[in-house]
């Protein structure tokens, strides 16, 4: 148990920013399609309305219509090609369908050379999360040090704490695999 304020603070910022760091990463890996139709393909979508940007979900509904198709029903129809516009301005490989009522988005079959491609972004990805989780490692044991020179806490407080750091990191980094692995066993089953 850490009983010096500084130290606890260091380790619970430590926590915050890794536990973020893999919500960062699951929130990324949602935006990627696996060949089905997933909503949140479409969750960093910025469409001009009203003079100013907003994100796509709060003007209308998305709803799956089967596992292929999305459909996007604007409130406000007269919206209907500004969001047309910031679908094909995203590059997320997709070319709506508008019908003047609701937008349509098909999602064509993933070819091999396609899911490999996303395969190696989601490595790539989760490789990112992990140099984030290191950097804050990193971070942490300077506040560590920091307060060990200034004489705030003893050597054996600092090596605990130190000890606490790197098991935080390492459970991170096991979430993080497991989250690269369940989505690319998601990419490559047909």
């Amino acid at each position: 148990m850490i009983e010096n304020e500084k130290l606890e603070e260091i380790l619970l910022m430590l926590d915050d920013k890794l536990e973020k760091t893999v919500s960062v990463l699951k929130g990324d890996f949602a935006a990627i399609r696996a060949g089905r139709a997933n909503p949140h393909i479409l969750d960093k979508i910025q469409v001009e309305a009203y003079g100013m940007m907003s994100p796509l979900q709060q003007l209308g509904n998305i709803a799956a219509a089967d596992a292929r198709c999305l459909v996007i029903s604007p409130w406000d129809k007269s919206l209907l090609k500004s969001i047309e516009k910031a679908i094909l301005a995203s590059n997320i490989g997709i070319t709506p369908t508008n019908d003047g009522t609701v937008i349509r988005l098909v999602f064509p079959e993933l070819t091999e050379e396609r899911r490999k491609d996303l395969v190696k972004q989601v490595r790539r990805m989760g490789e990112d999360a992990k140099v984030a989780a290191r950097n804050n490692r990193r971070d942490a044991m300077e506040g560590i040090k920091k307060l060990k020179t200034g004489k705030e806490i003893s050597e054996d407080e600092a090596k605990n704490c130190e000890i606490d750091v790197e098991d935080s990191v390492k459970k991170c980094v096991e979430e993080i695999d497991k989250t690269v692995s369940a989505k690319e066993k998601e990419l490559l089953t047909i």
